[in-house]
């Protein structure tokens, strides 16, 4: 067991560091968008699929959320999928530990975040 424990820290470690890396990255990224103004609905979504994986990282939640933020003005729809999509990642997975609770997802579950899977979170066309 303490041979498991030790692995599972190494991986820990391992995914925060690489948060980081991203964090970095995908801030630049952010305030290039910010900065240009851009309206441009693929970079701006592309931006956001990425950070998705890394939204366990404080940092990186609190930059999705700004990039939402900016990106609700130009398709709030789209936002709202962003939105709800990382509620269903990591939400329930933060309530329980909070809460001191196992947790009841396997992980990080999502289709990708193209229109056609906005269609089906909204049931729509």
């Amino acid at each position: 067991m303490n041979e498991l424990a030790r692995c599972v820290g190494k991986l820990a470690e391992g995914a925060q560091g690489l948060a980081r890396v991203a964090v970095q990255q995908y801030f630049a990224e952010v305030e290039a968008i910010l900065k240009a103004e851009s309206r441009d609905s693929r970079r701006i979504e592309r931006c956001l699929d990425g950070m998705l994986d890394f939204c366990f990282d404080h940092d990186m939640l609190m930059l999705y959320k700004k990039l939402c933020r900016y990106y609700f003005d130009i398709d709030p729809e789209a936002t709202g999928s962003y939105v709800h999509i990382y509620r269903e990642m990591w939400d329930q997975q933060e309530s329980d530990k909070r809460n001191g609770l196992p947790s009841t997802k396997k992980g990080p579950q999502r289709g990708r975040r193209g229109k056609s899977s906005r269609k089906q979170v909204y049931g729509g066309n």
